[in-house]
């Protein structure tokens, strides 16, 4: 759809009104180039509140969705889950407080201390399914 051809109609078919009342009432004439103006400011907005309603449908609103699912899941964090960090590192939670989670990492438990914020995802695999194949 071509909004610059309905806007160019519009403008004209304004314009043409204009001519013809000119030169019997003056007010009229002034109405119609107000009219004219709001159909020309019209099709100049047009394409940028398509352009931002588009961003919101396609970058802001599945981004935010998606904010929302990660700081669920960091939240729902506890004991026993299986995660994998920011850098790769898989292990299991032993231990969290406020904002520090305890992981135990390798076949020596090693104990490492990660940022909560620095959790990518939980395992679907959880330390009492599998305890031999988790180390």
């Amino acid at each position: 759809m071509d909004f610059t051809k309905i806007f160019g109609i519009a403008t004209a078919v304004a314009e043409t009104a204009t001519t013809t009342t000119a030169a019997t009432d003056p007010a009229a004439m002034q109405e119609l180039s107000g009219a004219a103006a709001v159909v020309q400011m019209l099709g100049t907005l047009l394409p940028m509140i398509i352009i931002f309603v588009v961003f919101y449908f396609f970058l802001i609103r599945p981004q935010k969705k998606k904010d929302k699912q990660v700081k669920d899941m960091l939240a729902n964090l506890k004991n026993g889950d299986r995660v994998c960090t920011i850098g790769g590192i898989y292990g299991t939670i032993v231990n969290i407080k406020d904002d520090t989670v305890t992981l135990s990492v390798g076949t020596d438990n090693v104990k490492l201390v990660f940022a909560r914020w620095g959790i990518r995802s939980v395992e679907e695999l959880t330390i009492e399914n599998d305890a031999e194949a988790l180390n």
